[in-house]
């Protein structure tokens, strides 16, 4: 998944807006004021997004998934960083975006 398709996939989303609250680099999606995805865009690759997401789930998520791993600088609990370096399918990805 490709920088640009990343950021439709989010914008995508009923509502959803694009912040820059962390610097022009580091993109923050939200729904109703409420962050859903942070990712740099702009950075090296592999592509990283990290993701909000139910507890369970994201236990789940990181057991299955090598490339899943808690949230980098965030709540553990409640968020996922992804590595889209093609082990996560991307309708994958775009799963995790829209729950």
């Amino acid at each position: 998944m490709t920088a640009g398709e990343l950021r439709r996939a989010c914008l995508a989303l009923t509502g959803a807006t694009e912040t820059f609250p962390f610097g022009p680099e580091n993109s923050v999606f939200k729904v109703s004021d409420k962050v859903f995805a942070i990712s740099r865009l702009d950075a090296e690759p592999p592509l990283r997004i990290s993701l909000k997401c139910e507890p369970g789930l994201a236990e789940q998520l990181r057991a299955s998934h090598a490339a899943i791993t808690p949230g980098y600088h965030l709540n553990k609990r409640h968020w996922n960083t992804v590595v889209l370096d093609g082990s996560v399918p991307d309708t994958m990805v775009r799963d995790m975006i829209e729950d």
